[in-house]
């Protein structure tokens, strides 16, 4: 059986020496992929994916603006996303992602934390609303920011986006509030963690048919490569400790 990996960054770095051989590859016809969605996370990241959804045929692009990318946004960058989105048909865009909050790396001092957090809100909002003007799924990124999250999608047209919570890492109870607003939940390496008892349960609560597996390639490769560079490969672990959960064949 071949999987559609729903989200992977195979325009990283680390990708640049075998990058052309191993998606030929897991494309291929013996190969492990029917599709992969290649995500943007910076301008430069979503000029990337672009240009990879043009290269290969069963390619295709999310673009949108990262958390962790705000700091280096303009309303120029915006602007491009929408017409970038205007042109989906032809450019093979599927979602527009990965956007969302991540609090993780905020600063220590309390009112840099404050601002910093209330910058990641303002952008999030405003790709939120390009993607409601556009009509595209989003990709949702959200660490440390489980309510804020909610919050925003909430005020902000997420049930009539819909789209996909990435690398999903909170409770069962959180789940709940996604998949009323209509997202599916991105399940990946983290599953197969000896430390991810919490979304094991939430994996065991969302039903099959809201689920989309994931790698997040190059990142946080599953047991029994984790610490290595991920790649779509590895999906069919998450795939098996997934049915695993689910008492599946």
């Amino acid at each position: 059986m071949k999987i559609f990996e729903t989200h992977a960054h195979y325009d990283d770095e680390r990708f640049d020496e075998d990058r052309d051989e191993l998606i030929s590859s897991m494309l291929s016809d013996t190969g492990e992929l029917d599709y992969i969605v290649n995500v943007g996370a910076s301008r430069q990241g979503c000029e990337a994916s672009l240009a990879l959804a043009a290269q290969y045929e069963k390619v295709y692009a999310a673009i949108g603006f990262h958390p962790e990318d705000i700091v280096r946004l303009k309303e120029s960058d915006i602007e491009w996303l929408e017409n970038m989105l205007g042109e989906s048909k032809t450019r093979k865009i599927v979602a527009l992602g990965e956007i969302g909050l991540d609090y993780y790396y905020v600063s220590d001092d309390a009112d840099m934390a404050a601002a910093e957090k209330k910058q990641q809100r303002e952008w999030f909002a405003a790709q939120m609303n390009v993607a409601y003007r556009t009509h595209m799924p989003v990709m949702i990124h959200s660490r440390d920011a489980c309510q804020d999250t909610i919050d925003i999608l909430k005020s902000n047209h997420g049930q009539e986006t819909g789209g996909i919570i990435h690398c999903y890492s909170y409770s069962m109870e959180a789940a709940r509030d996604f998949l009323n607003m209509g997202f599916s939940i991105g399940i990946g390496g983290v599953l197969t963690f000896k430390n991810a008892r919490k979304l094991v349960e939430a994996a065991a609560y969302i039903p099959m048919d809201r689920i989309v597996l994931e790698t997040d390639s190059p990142y946080m490769a599953p047991e029994p490569n984790r610490g290595k560079r991920n790649d779509s490969r590895n999906i069919k672990y998450v795939a098996e400790k997934l049915a695993q959960i689910k008492g599946l064949d």
